[in-house]
């Protein structure tokens, strides 16, 4: 079991970048795909990013391609999502997650993930 916690979200101009850390507590960290996600308000969560256990497997949506980078560092247990080149339709509450499952295309399926974070808000001004 792990319990992920997010952090690094805030107000950027557009254009800017940021980075979101997701600690998640256990020692089992590194069994677990983790994966990125977001909602905007009055919008459904949807998939951002993912990454397989050992962090040589990676995918993103298509929204944020060339953009935005998912790395992890399971010695510290924490996954990462780089964020460059920021749009206003990027503003939202960014989840991290843990998937206990297999990696395949059912990695952006949120219903997959076992354990959430609170989530942590990216707002980016125009």
């Amino acid at each position: 079991q792990v319990q992920p916690v997010e952090s690094g979200g805030g107000l950027v101009q557009t254009g800017g970048s940021l980075r979101l850390s997701c600690a998640a507590s256990g020692r089992t960290f590194s069994s677990y795909i983790m994966g990125w996600f977001r909602q905007a308000p009055g919008k459904e969560r949807e998939f951002v990013a993912a990454i397989s256990r050992g962090g040589s497997m990676t995918s993103s949506a298509e929204s944020v391609k060339g953009r935005f980078t998912i790395s992890r560092d399971n010695d510290k247990n924490t996954v990462y999502l780089q964020m460059n080149s920021l749009k206003p339709e990027d503003t939202a509450v960014y989840y991290c997650a843990a998937d206990s499952g297999t990696w395949g295309p059912q990695r952006r399926d949120l219903r997959k993930y076992d354990y959430w974070g609170q989530g942590t808000q990216v707002t980016v001004s125009s």
